[in-house]
This record gives C-alpha cells, sequence and structure tokens, in this order.
C-alpha cells in the first residue's frame, strides 16, 4: 500500500483528493482557477508544509477559498500520518454540515450531527464538525477525544474565540493537547484586548501587543486576482419623521448630520416595515437582480434584517413585488439549513435573513444585498458584505443596498482595509467605532450561543416612527463615489440600476462616469421653467441644489465640503453661501457642474 493512501474507518485518503474541490467551493471555481489550488492557496500551503509548525493563522477574504485550503492542509497530513483524526469547530451549525459536505468530496468523513451527550463518534468517521459553543459547553469531552489519536483541529472563524470569553476558554482547554491547530478567518479580529487562543503576538513598530497571521490574503489582492467580485454600494437617503418617548415629532433627513441618538432614531424609521423607504429600497433592489440575472441567469439577493418581525414584514414586501415567496431564515436550526441549501441550489430571487445568520450563509449565487439592520460595527459588516463576494466566473459584480448612515459608509469605503488584533491599545473612548465592534461580537458570539435570532439592539419603546421617504444618494465604488441626488423611480436612478451585471471593474468605473456626467447635463439650470414663487423659497432652493452638487463633488473628490464651498467663492467672489445673492448661487451651481464633468 502506498505511503500516501492511509486506511482509516474504510476511507482511503489521498492529497490528489482535494483537486476535487473547487477552490469556490460549494460553487465552481473563479475563472483562470479552475483544476487547480489558487496562487495563494498553494503558496499558503507551501508554507504549512515547509515549516510544519503546531499552530498556523491564515487569514483570507471571503470567498478566497479557506475550506479549500484547509482541507488540502488535511488531506497531507492524514496521507503522512501527520494526525489521525480531524475535529472542524465552526460558528454555526449550518457551517458544520457545510464543512461536512465539503470534507467529504475530498474523501474525508466529518460527523456533523456529533452530540456531547453521547460523547463519541463512528469509527466510520475521520472526525468531527462542531460549533464553538458545543466545545464551551463540555471543554473536557472534546481534550478526551483529542487526547485519543494525534489530532488536527481545524479553527473556523477564530475571532469568535477571545480568551475571556466562555468559548475561547473552551477551545484552550479542548485543544491545547492537540497534534496540530489550522486556525482561519476571513474577517477582522475582535477590538477588545483578549487574547485569542493559538494566536500569536507580536510587538508592532508601536510598541503594541498585535495578532501576526502565518498567510494573508486580503480584499484588495483577491479583487486583483479575479478571486472575488467588486462591490457596487448604492446608498439611498431620505426624510424621516419619528415621535419621541417624550411625545416629540422630529424630523431630519437620512445621512445629514445629527447626534447619535438621532442618527440611531432616523435609521430604526428608514428600516421600518410600514414607511415609504424600506419599499422603495427593496424595490430598486429587485430592479437591479432583474438587471443582473441578464447575464447572471440564477443571480440571488438577500435582506439581512435585524429581527424575525422586519424579516417577516420584508419578505411579504418582496412576495408582493415579484409574486414569488422568498426564502426565509429565521434561525440556526435544521430548518434554516435546509432552506438555505434548497435556496442555494435552486434559481429564485430572494432569500431574507435575520442579522446574525449572515456569516453562516454560503451561497456563490448571491449577487445583490439590502443591508436592513441596525447593525453598525466592521466586524458584522465585513460579514454581511463577504456574502456577496464569492465570484464564479470573470466579471461579475456585487451590488450591495446601503442607508446612508455615515457610519455604514465609512465602513464601505473601507472595505479594503485589514486590521490586526491588538491586545493593549487605549480604551475606545465613547462612540468609537472600535468600541462598538468589541461590543458586536458580544452581541453575535451571544446569539450564536442561543441559535435563535436576535432582538433589536434598540429599546422598543424609544420612539413610534411615523413616516419614511426614499431617495437614490450615489454608488460607491472603488473607494470613489458617484452620481447624485435622484428620486426612487426617476430615470436618472435607473441608470444606475441598469448597470450590466457582467463587467470588469474598469468598465464599471468607466460607466459609472459616463453616468454621472450624463445625470449632471440633464439637471435642470437654476430658475429654467420656475413658477413665480416666494424668494426666500426660491433661494433655499438654489442652496439646497448648490449642497446636493458640492456634496457629489466633494464625494468624486475625496474634500471635505467646506473645502469645496470655499473653492468656489474664490473662482466666483461673493460673500459665503449664507449671505450670498440667488444670482451669485446660480452663479455657482453652474461653475461647480462644469467641475463635475472634469471642466475646471
Amino acid at each position: 500500500m502506498s505511503s500516501l493512501e492511509i486506511p482509516y474507518g474504510g476511507w482511503p485518503m489521498s492529497p490528489g483528493a482535494a483537486f476535487h474541490l473547487s477552490p469556490a467551493f460549494p460553487d465552481r471555481a473563479a475563472w483562470g482557477t479552475a483544476g487547480k489550488l489558487r496562487a495563494w492557496q498553494q503558496q499558503a500551503l507551501d508554507s504549512y508544509l515547509r515549516d510544519e509548525p503546531r499552530d498556523f493563522l491564515a487569514v483570507a477574504t471571503p470567498g478566497a477559498g479557506k475550506t479549500t485550503y484547509a482541507l488540502r492542509v488535511a488531506t497531507e497530513l492524514l496521507s503522512r500520518g501527520v494526525v489521525h483524526r480531524i475535529t472542524v469547530v465552526a460558528p454555526t451549525e449550518h457551517l458544520k454540515t457545510q464543512w461536512a459536505d465539503a470534507a467529504a468530496r475530498v474523501g474525508i468523513s466529518l460527523d456533523p450531527r456529533f452530540s456531547n451527550s453521547v460523547g463519541r463518534h463512528s469509527e466510520d468517521y475521520h472526525g468531527v464538525a462542531v460549533t464553538y459553543a458545543q466545545v464551551a459547553s463540555r471543554p473536557s469531552l472534546h481534550r478526551e477525544l483529542t487526547l485519543t489519536r494525534p489530532t488536527l483541529v481545524i479553527l473556523d472563524e477564530i475571532h469568535h474565540g477571545g480568551d475571556s470569553k466562555s468559548w475561547g476558554d473552551g477551545i484552550r482547554e479542548a485543544f491545547e493537547s492537540a497534534s496540530r491547530r489550522l486556525s482561519l478567518t476571513g474577517t477582522p479580529f475582535r477590538s477588545d484586548t483578549s487574547p485569542i487562543p493559538f494566536v500569536r503576538y507580536a510587538l508592532d513598530p508601536e510598541g503594541v501587543l498585535t495578532s501576526s497571521s502565518d498567510y494573508s490574503y486580503g480584499y484588495a489582492e483577491a479583487l486583483r486576482d479575479g478571486v472575488v467580485r467588486p462591490v457596487l454600494f448604492l446608498a439611498y437617503g431620505g426624510n424621516m419623521r419619528w415621535r419621541t418617548k417624550a411625545g416629540d415629532e422630529i424630523s431630519a433627513s437620512l445621512g445629514t448630520p445629527m447626534t447619535k441618538d438621532q442618527v440611531a432614531q432616523a435609521w430604526r424609521t428608514a428600516l421600518d416595515p410600514k414607511g415609504e423607504w424600506i419599499g422603495s429600497v427593496l424595490a430598486a433592489a429587485d430592479k437591479r437582480l432583474t438587471e443582473v440575472r441578464r447575464g447572471v441567469p440564477d443571480a440571488g439577493g438577500l435582506v439581512i434584517a435585524s429581527n424575525q418581525t422586519q424579516a417577516r414584514a420584508y419578505a411579504a414586501h418582496l412576495r408582493a413585488l415579484t409574486g414569488e415567496p422568498p426564502a426565509v431564515v429565521l434561525s440556526d436550526d435544521a430548518g434554516a439549513s435546509q432552506r438555505i441549501e434548497e435556496f442555494a441550489s435552486g434559481t429564485s430571487r430572494w432569500m431574507v435573513a435575520v442579522r446574525m445568520v449572515s456569516e453562516g450563509v454560503d451561497v456563490p449565487r448571491l449577487c445583490v444585498g439590502v443591508y436592513a439592520t441596525s447593525t453598525s460595527t466592521p466586524l458584522f459588516f465585513a460579514q454581511a458584505v463577504g456574502r456577496f463576494v464569492r465570484a464564479r466566473r470573470r466579471g461579475e459584480t456585487a451590488s450591495v443596498f446601503l442607508p446612508s448612515v455615515p457610519v455604514v459608509l465609512d465602513h464601505a469605503a473601507r472595505l479594503e482595509e485589514q486590521r490586526d488584533h491588538a491586545l493593549d491599545r487605549q480604551p475606545a473612548a465613547e462612540g468609537d467605532v472600535a468600541a462598538m465592534w468589541a461590543e458586536e461580537q458580544d452581541l453575535l458570539d451571544e446569539a450564536m450561543r442561543e441559535e435563535k435570532a436576535s432582538a433589536d439592539l434598540l429599546d422598543e419603546g424609544a420612539f413610534e416612527a411615523l413616516e419614511s421617504e426614499a431617495h437614490f444618494d450615489h454608488v460607491l465604488f472603488d473607494k470613489q463615489q458617484w452620481g447624485m441626488h435622484a428620486q426612487v423611480g426617476s430615470e436618472e436612478e435607473e441608470e444606475y440600476l441598469g448597470l450590466p451585471g457582467l463587467l470588469e471593474p474598469d468598465q464599471v468605473a468607466a460607466l459609472l462616469r459616463e453616468r454621472q456626467r450624463k445625470q449632471v447635463k440633464k439637471a435642470p439650470k437654476a430658475g429654467a421653467g420656475a413658477v413665480p414663487v416666494a424668494q426666500h423659497r426660491t433661494l433655499a432652493a438654489q442652496r439646497k441644489e448648490l449642497n446636493q452638487l458640492v456634496s457629489a463633488y466633494a464625494r468624486q473628490k475625496g474634500h471635505p465640503h467646506a473645502t469645496v464651498h470655499l473653492d468656489l467663492r474664490r473662482a466666483c467672489g461673493g460673500p459665503d453661501l449664507a449671505a450670498a445673492s440667488s444670482e451669485q448661487v446660480a452663479e455657482r451651481i453652474e461653475r461647480i457642474r462644469n467641475w463635475l464633468v472634469g471642466r475646471r
């Protein structure tokens, strides 16, 4: 018998079997990668086999193929006799099944239904797939199983294992004695100062203890290699009105400067299923999905909701829009896994899920998303966007619809950034994104422990949503913003919703540039066709139009609004905007229109 084929539990094991698994499992490989490991996977494998470390941390962007890489490592170690048993630890029940299915494709048999109460598995299996919650509930059992045979432990999404949390304590106790540990993550590490078990930390140039990965493959690199899709973020603002607990009625425009509480309440008003905003955004997203399906016939959409009540209401909206009931995933249970699998293998249009499912939903045909949740942290946002970036062929793009909330737009703009886990940073100031990030990780961990949909973060009695309306704000692509304010259902909005679904990144940028130039040219000139109205109303309308144009130009160039207004004053003369006459404002409008189309 060849040394590369070791019988175990009736299963012959060969590292060549890993080639039967697509680098993009559970779907086919991205363009140019079929039939072999992707370059990053091969480099990471070579590094692992060269150094033969006990612990190895691979950080790779969602959609890059971490599962394929880890299973190739497993086949190599099994075939060489380094390990005789595999344990995969995943965040959710659904991911256990997904890992078992993927492993079976390369000849590794994992038991995803392993029960702590039984405490053992059949000899037909090479090992088990369990959740962090399972391990944390009986770490001594898993320690005992790990000691029975030389074991490789694959820790999927290791950022869930903060040392001061029960999950972190559990995996440390259970797997301290493992022969090999392979840790994987595709999202930023937690922002608290709890060490993650089996992760190496080193001092950075500033003297801060920071996590060190053994191999890293980021979104920017994956996008360059055609491994993941480029993402179009379509932002929608609008006017909101709500009643506070004190009985005061407040009106505000989503995305304008407000206090933290007002932003949260305006955001929640937008997400209220009874309001017009969410209905308008769902309708726009469905139009976008229709356009994408012209080039990608099986393209699907996912709405990420805050809670079960809203998920059901959004599903009713989509059913009314399309005449087709969407798949609704309300909790991480056996029924939810089946619904996810049926949607993944089908061609239906929409799935609606509560926010805790985002990391477990792995459906490569998802091309359009609606971020309809009040969760505002970079960790969760990265997990959510990761559901849409898995490339299957050249030219596929992802489209994610967002509320025009500053923190969410900032996460979108920073998509390509990578963060390491720092242990001894200073405590975050109140309102700091890092503090919210750590808080949200705690909420996500708790939701996954309970394996049920989480409740909304905001106090149900704090306010009453009264009404909302939506308008298109802009498209964010490759850290640049394109387009300007447009009414829902307008020709201008349709120009952006109708972008082809199969485009190279440079083609996307070129079309966005053309769409914006066309929108600026078609915008009505100041005073054209105006009905005589009071002067103060005319001037207010002009100032609003100028501010919208300044906002579009500032986003395009990455300049502060105040700088653009100052440049306009220098170019046109006159006082600041508050004291400018109607004629002076009109001149600035004309000037910035020219700037927007490159005539400066």
